[in-house]
């Protein structure tokens, strides 16, 4: 009788060098690479042990709960404001301190959207991040036990964000039409104009700003919607993220690479 193959069991053929290449994952796959990737753990530790840190300084139920739909409210206008206004900021490629910083949370996302591990951010920035937009909030609602239950509430967004942020880059067509459209919004951030659609999972900010389009033909292609501006020419005057790539930037992104290239070092 031959053995049944387990899609989750081979994962070495999803390595390109460090990173899983979700242009080639299937949705089983990519479940148990997201379920078992650090940063996911580390988010999900933080979720009990905020749940944990808000009950035990409840004094009643309605100080842990008044929290959560508040910050479900403004969590998307928030991370909203810092893709659209930092993430795709051209300011702080321009300095020499900050531009290793822009080139991990998403320069290097926009040139190959298919890596994994540049797909998700750096915990380092993006856990004070979430702390710095919610903790005083759910502290103004209900003192410490809403700060950390509105912690607690930006971690469980961020990760239901994450997965959805991996299947709109994931070669696999969804059946539900809801992540089906999102999908598409989300490509078109990607490979046709960069300046809209800066949405996840709630394009709701875009609408609201103007940045929202449903199709292609509604806007004319970006020249630079996979360098996010930071073309040869920027290079050369601000050459820092150039430097630290060792390489210039480019034009298109690598996107899913052959099955051969698991095994070389990518250029």
């Amino acid at each position: 009788m031959s053995a049944i193959k387990m899609p989750w069991k081979n994962t070495s053929s999803l390595r390109t060098g460090r990173s899983f290449d979700l242009g080639k994952m299937t949705l089983p796959q990519l479940w148990m690479a997201y379920l078992t990737y650090p940063t996911i753990l580390l988010y999900f530790g933080l979720i009990v042990a905020s749940a944990l840190a808000a009950l035990h300084f409840a004094n009643g139920v309605w100080g842990v709960i008044l929290p959560i739909p508040v910050v479900i409210a403004i969590y998307p206008l928030a991370w909203y404001m810092i893709h659209r206004f930092i993430l795709h900021g051209r300011w702080l490629y321009r300095n020499p301190i900050t531009a290793t910083l822009w080139k991990r949370i998403h320069f290097d996302h926009h040139q190959d959207p298919h890596l994994l591990d540049v797909l998700f951010g750096s915990p380092a920035n993006t856990v004070p991040t979430m702390a710095l937009i919610t903790m005083p909030v759910g502290y103004l609602i209900s003192g410490w036990a809403g700060s950390f239950a509105a912690l607690s509430t930006a971690l469980v967004m961020t990760c239901i964000y994450e997965f959805f942020h991996c299947i709109q880059h994931l070669a696999y067509k969804p059946k539900w039409q809801w992540v089906a459209k999102i999908k598409q919004l989300h490509v078109l951030h990607h490979f046709h104009d960069e300046n809209g659609n800066y949405g996840i999972t709630n394009y709701v900010p875009d609408r609201i700003f103007g940045s929202f389009y449903r199709e292609a033909r509604d806007r004319i292609r970006s020249r630079h919607v996979f360098n996010l501006g930071y073309d040869l020419e920027e290079a050369r005057r601000f050459p820092w993220v150039m430097k630290i790539t060792g390489s210039p930037p480019r034009d298109k992104p690598a996107g899913a690479r052959p099955e051969r290239s698991t095994q070389t070092t990518p250029n």
